[in-house]
C-alpha cells in the first residue's frame, strides 16, 4: 500500500521559513513525481510543486514561484518542501502526493494518485 506521511509544518510569523518533510512507502520512489499540495480554509485545493522522478525537474505555481523550493531524496524516499518568505495566504494545510501527470513545456499537469494526511502550515503575526 502507499503510505505518504508529512511533518513540519508549524506556526510561523510573515517573513520566515519552514521546511516540510514527506516519507513515502509502498511504490518505487525513484522513479514517480511527487507533488505538493495545499488546501486553505473554506477554498479548493491548490496544486503548489512537483519533484519529477527520473529527470529531477521541477514544477511549480505561479504563486510559490521564487519562494518554495522542491527537492528530493531517492535514498530515503523522501521529497521536501522549503517554504520561505511565508505569507498569511500561505496559510493551509500542506499534502504530499504521488502524481501520474506529466510535463509539457513549462507547465505540470498533475494526475494525483494518493496523498497523505497533510501537515498545517500557519503563519500569522
Amino acid at each position: 500500500d502507499v503510505t505518504l506521511t508529512e511533518s513540519g509544518g508549524g506556526l510561523v510569523q510573515p517573513g520566515e521559513s519552514l521546511r516540510l518533510s514527506c516519507v513515502a512507502s509502498g511504490f518505487t520512489f525513484s522513479m514517480n513525481a511527487m507533488s505538493w499540495l495545499r488546501q486553505a480554509p473554506g477554498k479548493e485545493v491548490e496544486w503548489v510543486a512537483v519533484s519529477v522522478g527520473g529527470s529531477g525537474s521541477t514544477y511549480y505555481a505561479d504563486s510559490v514561484k521564487g519562494r518554495f523550493t522542491v527537492s528530493r531524496d531517492n535514498g530515503n524516499n523522501t521529497v521536501y518542501l522549503q517554504l520561505n518568505s511565508l505569507k498569511p495566504e500561505d496559510t493551509a494545510m500542506y499534502y504530499c502526493a504521488k502524481d501520474s501527470g506529466h510535463g509539457f513545456g513549462r507547465v505540470w499537469y498533475n494526475k494525483i494518485d494518493n496523498r497523505g494526511q497533510g501537515t498545517q502550515v500557519t503563519v500569522s503575526s
